[in-house]
């Protein structure tokens, strides 16, 4: 029964996985272009006043480092404005030596967690009330910036009429875990979202943003309804893109790698944490469409890579097709990597990448459903 039905998919399956893994191809390369064909080079070393916000929860392994080089910028007018979210640990007494030391740095003791908001979206609400500037400039405590980084956005923001901003930061990998779980997040734009398309529609799904380095306007960070909207959202960065474009403003998703660096997380069980808390959020809470999701990835991304195998020890007919569809695969993630500056020799993790991505999705959504949450930073969210 099993050969019958094999024999009978065999000619839709095979041609059907070389056309769509030759599209994810054509797809990275597109995105790619896209990215550094519209970022623009550091021009602008004065201009309107940006607000950098930090928000810190038990940072004190980072904080330090990326407030240093916040400070060093060669951009003129900005503010400093970092939130000590209830940490338990140094942060604070760090955050108060280095404000000392620099006038442009603003701490901010963080309120209790109210119980209808997570701990990240709360912390930038809390910033963004503080902010003064014209340009919000949101990024994390574990961020490493360069003395280009704040000219860098408000380039950008003007030169190309942008009304947001978001884009890869260049990441760090020093453990195997991190590098099987991390490059996942570069799935949307060598996978699912056409980057040109950010610039003719208004649809939300085209949008995307990294919260390690998000930059907003203002006036339209207000108009889209500030945090209220992803209050309670562990994908808040997605959110946020999504509510913007769907006003109809101008959203840009670019590449940061030069100037802004980040080891996001230590280890494999903190990027599992961090990482398959948001899949799950992401679709919307969706079963049917994550359960979709599961079985697109199993069969159209990870196992053509033992079925190659199979194919070779059968001699099938279908050799020649299913050697292709790993190459297209092989190539996506080579110019994902090279795109981002990265070892090019990732490129052959794929099979165990997409393996790990069937897990966390089906974690994500067992600790969602289960009403266990996601343990975080010290708190349970999701």
């Amino acid at each position: 029964m099993l050969d019958y039905l094999a024999e009978l998919l065999s000619p839709f399956y095979y041609p059907t996985l070389v056309i769509v893994t030759g599209y994810f191809f054509i797809l990275s390369l597109a995105n790619h272009y896209e990215m550094w064909r519209f970022t623009l080079g550091v021009e602008i070393l004065d201009g309107p006043l940006v607000s950098v916000m930090v928000p810190a929860r038990n940072e004190e392994q980072n904080i330090e480092r990326c407030l240093n080089s916040l400070r060093n910028q060669l951009y003129k007018n900005y503010e400093i404005l970092v939130l000590n979210d209830n940490s338990t640990d140094n942060t604070l007494n760090i955050l108060n030596r280095i404000a000392a030391e620099d006038s442009r740095i603003i701490v901010i003791n963080g309120a209790p967690l109210p119980e209808d908001w997570y701990g990240k979206p709360f912390a930038l609400s809390q910033l963004s009330r503080q902010a003064k500037g014209e340009i919000f400039l949101f990024t994390d405590a574990d961020t490493v910036h360069s003395p280009a980084s704040v000219s860098w956005a408000v380039t950008n923001m003007i030169g190309l009429k942008a009304d947001m901003i978001s884009g890869y930061v260049g990441q760090i990998f020093l453990k195997f875990g991190e590098v099987i779980t991390v490059p996942l997040m570069f799935f949307l734009t060598s996978f699912v979202i056409p980057l040109f398309l950010n610039r003719y529609t208004k649809l939300s799904f085209f949008s995307a943003a990294i919260g390690q380095y998000i930059v907003i306007r203002r006036n339209v960070f207000y108009d889209a309804g500030g945090c209220e909207l992803f209050k309670k959202k562990t994908s808040e960065d997605i959110y946020m893109a999504r509510y913007v474009k769907r006003l109809g403003y101008s959203t840009r998703f670019l590449n940061i790698t030069e100037h802004v660096k980040c080891r996001m997380y230590k280890g494999y069980h903190s990027a599992i944490q961090g990482i398959g808390k948001n899949i799950f959020d992401f679709l919307g809470k969706n079963s049917i469409l994550l359960f979709f999701l599961i079985i697109a990835v199993f069969f159209f991304l990870f196992f053509p890579f033992p079925l190659l195998f199979m194919c070779l020890i059968t001699s099938s007919p279908w050799t020649t097709h299913i050697l292709l569809v790993n190459i297209f695969c092989t190539l996506t993630w080579l110019f994902a990597f090279l795109g981002q500056r990265l070892n090019w020799w990732y490129c052959f993790l794929w099979p165990l990448m997409f393996l790990n991505l069937i897990y966390m999705a089906t974690w994500s959504w067992f600790r969602t459903v289960s009403g266990r949450g996601f343990y975080w930073k010290g708190r349970v969210v999701g």
